[in-house]
């Protein structure tokens, strides 16, 4: 009987304590989702707000939502969302979402569009997973600030987004990760080319 019972308390024990460990990670996952939830809606109110250049200093969380709010309307694309820039009553830029392959896995982002489509106001990165301090470099502003104001009122060969030194070239390529900036630049010709082709439709 002693033998028996030596199994089986360790047994029970260890149910015992998987149950009480399930239950606890089920109330700390309850408990911090509406958190989570709200830390991740405003990081990605920040990048709209980013790619509109119109980030305030103060990017405290309530400030962030505030300047959202008063500034940006949310609507349907293609069953993704599409933020524009309204100030004044006026529409003044669309938030494109664009997205594609890239080296080791997808890549999401924004691309921010002139209300006259004539360019590129900004563009922001909400998920990618390229090698960090290569194709990762593309969340970097030293890359990102080239699109800015960028100009894409005379395309090259039906293309908008060319890297250099290629003919009609506008954006320097990351060095050392040709592959991931070509990937960028094809998912913005791709993505929204077609936006402005259907005149935001």
């Amino acid at each position: 009987m002693a033998k028996k019972k030596s199994v089986v308390y360790p047994v029970v024990f260890m149910l015992v304590l998987s149950l009480v460990l399930t239950l606890a990670l089920a109330f700390l996952n309850q408990i911090t989702t509406p958190t989570v939830e709200f830390n991740q809606d405003i990081e990605l109110k920040q990048k709209i707000l980013n790619v509109f250049n119109i980030l305030p200093k103060d990017t405290s969380a309530s400030n962030i939502d505030k300047t959202f709010k008063d500034n940006v309307k949310e609507e349907e694309y293609k069953g993704k969302k599409l933020y524009v820039l309204e100030q004044n009553g006026e529409t003044q830029a669309y938030a494109v979402p664009i997205d594609g392959p890239g080296l080791w896995g997808s890549i999401t982002g924004y691309v921010g569009i002139s209300k006259d489509m004539k360019k590129i106001v900004g563009i922001e990165f909400i998920s990618q997973s390229e090698t960090p301090g290569l194709g990762g470099r593309i969340t970097e502003d030293s890359y990102k600030e080239q699109y800015r104001n960028l100009d894409i009122s005379n395309p090259v060969d039906g293309k908008i987004v060319i890297n250099k030194p290629a003919n009609g070239g506008n954006i320097d390529a990351i060095s050392g990760a040709t592959q991931t900036s070509t990937f960028v630049v094809n998912m913005i010709n791709e993505d929204v080319s077609e936006f402005i082709e259907n005149g935001g439709k």
